[in-house]
């Protein structure tokens, strides 16, 4: 029996057989529904965007929209550049940035990049695709680069009077091609997908993204994080570190210590819950006990 416990112990997986297990052993939605609402999610609001100007559910765009014309919404890194280049925004806008920072800072660590960014939909088939392909070249890229940019962009913005972030920004160039034709937009999708596929695994959100690393400050201390529960059954299969955008968040909790993943940088995305055919990761809020042992 020890014998046996042992080699069960020593499984690893393939990383284009991530989740296969997780299938076999909770059925297929169970090992796919965070990704299934996720999508859906994305896809909904996609769409209510497009529906705005008739039913006037959602007005607007990411970086600036009003729900039901009332509740004004402001993407903080934009307001920030706004200011930094000189020009005063607006009531409505300062109200709108403080509802989304209030909002992401409450509910979970960058939940804005795994359950509305639409660029999250092409990064996560660039990655599905190099597991499948089985590609293991990478540039190694520093994950704190981002955040560096950060600095970067507001000094740009206030140099060049301009909102530096709106001329570059693939996020925003994917969001409107969907709801008004891509032109030459589609050009910065395909590079972004290209970099992730073949130059740098997880190279757009876990490296350059800059409004991704804005949503880790602002969610660093939100209350949902995602608990190894269950450590005690881990088996070292390492799926969930093949589908994680951030692996190395979850070395810790999945060790020693505190058992929630308290970095910044999780996209709280749940794709690792999903895989997990032990099912040793759940869903948990940091108040009470922190886990650990």
């Amino acid at each position: 029996m020890a014998e046996h416990f042992a080699k069960k112990r020593a499984v690893k997986n393939r990383a284009k057989d991530a989740g296969k297990a997780a299938v076999k052993a909770l059925g297929w939605w169970k090992a796919h529904r965070f990704l299934l609402l996720r999508r859906s999610c994305q896809l909904l609001i996609i769409g209510l965007f497009m529906v705005g100007p008739t039913l006037g559910v959602l007005r607007g765009n990411l970086s600036s929209s009003s729900l039901f014309d009332t509740i004004p919404m402001t993407d903080p890194l934009i307001l920030l550049q706004t200011i930094a280049a000189g020009h005063l925004p607006e009531l409505t806008a300062l109200l709108g940035a403080l509802i989304v920072v209030v909002f992401y800072a409450v509910i979970g660590p960058r939940v804005f990049c795994g359950w509305v960014c639409p660029l999250n939909m092409v990064t996560d088939a660039a990655a599905w695709l190099r597991r499948k392909l089985g590609l293991k070249v990478s540039y190694n890229w520093s994950p704190r680069l981002r955040y560096w940019l950060l600095p970067v962009l507001l000094l740009g913005s206030a140099v060049s009077g301009t909102v530096l972030w709106s001329w570059i920004d693939p996020v925003a160039a994917l969001h409107r091609g969907l709801i008004f034709g891509m032109g030459a937009s589609w050009i910065l999708i395909v590079l972004v997908f290209a970099l992730d596929l073949l130059l740098v695994e997880h190279g757009w959100c876990g490296h350059l993204c800059p409004l991704g690393a804005a949503y880790g400050v602002i969610g660093r201390k939100s209350l949902i994080r995602v608990t190894a529960t269950n450590r005690e059954a881990c088996n070292k299969c390492m799926d969930c570190f093949n589908v994680c955008p951030e692996p190395e968040i979850l070395r810790q909790p999945l060790k020693e210590g505190d058992r929630r993943v308290m970095s910044q940088d999780c996209i709280s995305c749940g794709r690792c819950i999903d895989v997990c055919s032990e099912r040793v990761l759940e869903f948990k809020t940091r108040i009470g006990a922190k886990y650990e042992g």
